[in-house]
């Protein structure tokens, strides 16, 4: 939080994110690009800055909402991050400082609940907590208010805590069941300490329910769409599926029903699976590989539908695929039931199973010219940055002003949520 003072100032972040002094403009100069929270002093908080994924994109959009903002989180690496985090002051907790954590960061889990609650939060009127590893436990002073962006409660502590554990070795198994009762009562008390919850989707909304006792705002993570477009012409042709190839992703399914009907897929993405993936394979599927964006829009236009068998929080491969004007096949549980219409945008199955999907591809064929390309485009602009921003600013300010009038926050229903979906089924207008 140091300042050196005048219109620039030299600040450095506390131990470091890598041990050189970044010139920022201080805090009024960058405050002043929104005026709505102009005068705030604002922390966010974020489980850890090690790359840039879907978390990550969303802290982008809330720093711009609060470019005077400073960040802390557990470790930083700055080479992997974007500039428009980088801009803003980063301080890390002592967990940065421990052996190796720059990379087994996950290691140092039991010690993150301490590390949070040391950082100290004096002076800030208003904090944001990102959450989806340890964020939100941080010990807030009287008269800031807390607002947490869950992206999901920790789920290898509560939905998939089996399964997270049988990955494990068996010394590292003993460990975690030793901590992991601790760390879900602590996650538990320490949801008690936010004023209010935001959820990026209905599913996790739920999840947010049944675990901490809270209610949520639902406000979907922003996505970019600027690159996405439907194509002006050209003939759709293949089915596609789009991710990396691991095991909950669910490539198997995609790739025997499409093996069993003898439709052309193109899969897009490595990973640990893709050899196993190739032997079931037949040959009516192109392994595609890690491709470049413009290559993935080219491919998104051209295809007929996109298949999406996993079980998500969310999910950016769908909207991306809409943007585009391309129709999603997607299981239908989870967050895809947040954007894909069934009938409209695209069509839900059922069970996660290969009959369930041939089902529904061969439901697709028949109905196939039913499905608007411009209209599937529409929807998908529903889902921008500047929708989460109205969304998530609208949170916020209603949250502040509850705290100023004396309305304990947290102990009021959050504001509804989005008025473009219902809960559990996303729909057209």
């Amino acid at each position: 939080m140091d300042d050196a003072g005048g219109t620039f100032g030299m600040t450095r972040t506390k131990g470091g994110v890598d041990g050189k002094f970044h010139v920022l403009p201080s805090g009024e100069e960058r405050a002043g690009a929104n005026s709505s929270f102009a005068g705030l002093r604002v922390a966010v908080i974020h489980y850890w800055l090690v790359n840039m994924r879907g978390g990550e994109r969303v802290l982008e959009e809330i720093l711009a909402l609060f470019p005077q903002a400073d960040v802390f989180t557990h470790v930083a690496d700055p080479k992997n991050l974007s500039p428009e985090i980088l801009n803003h002051k980063i301080s890390e907790t002592f967990i940065a400082k421990l052996p190796f954590a720059r990379r087994h960061y996950a290691k140092y889990l039991a010690l993150m609940p301490r590390a949070l609650e040391e950082i100290d939060l004096s002076g800030y009127d208003l904090v944001i907590s990102s959450e989806s590893g340890p964020a939100k436990g941080v010990i807030v002073p009287p008269g800031t208010v807390h607002v947490c962006y869950c992206h999901s409660p920790m789920r290898y502590l509560w939905d998939q805590y089996k399964s997270y554990g049988n990955r494990l070795g068996w010394l590292q198994r003993y460990f975690f069941q030793y901590i992991a009762h601790d760390l879900r009562q602590w996650d538990v008390l320490s949801a008690t300490q936010v004023d209010a919850f935001a959820a990026n989707s209905f599913f996790v909304a739920e999840r947010i329910k049944r675990y901490y006792r809270r209610e949520s705002q639902v406000i979907h993570p922003p996505v970019n769409l600027n690159a996405y477009n439907p194509p002006s012409s050209g003939t759709r042709s293949d089915f596609l599926f789009v991710s990396e190839l691991v095991s909950y992703k669910r490539a198997d399914i995609a790739i025997e029903a499409c093996s069993e009907l003898g439709v052309p897929l193109v899969v897009v993405g490595a990973g640990p699976e893709r050899k196993a993936l190739q032997r079931k394979a037949g040959p009516s599927i192109r392994f595609a590989g890690r491709v470049s964006d413009a290559e993935l829009a080219t491919l998104y236009g051209a295809a007929r539908a996109l298949i999406f068998p996993a079980l998500e929080d969310f999910g950016i491969v769908p909207l991306e695929a809409m943007a585009c004007g391309t129709p999603v096949i997607a299981y239908g549980k989870g967050g895809a039931r947040d954007s894909v219409v069934d009938g409209k945008t695209g069509l839900l199955f059922n069970e996660q199973s290969m009959a369930s999907l041939v089902r529904a591809i061969r439901r697709f064929e028949s109905d196939e010219t039913q499905f608007d390309h411009a209209a599937i485009a529409r929807h998908a602009a529903r889902f921008s940055p500047e929708v989460f921003r109205q969304r998530f600013s609208a949170l916020v300010a209603s949250t502040l002003n509850r705290a100023r009038s004396g309305v304990v926050p947290g102990l009021e229903r959050a504001p509804e949520a989005l008025d473009h979906v219902t809960p559990r089924t996303a729909r057209m207008d």
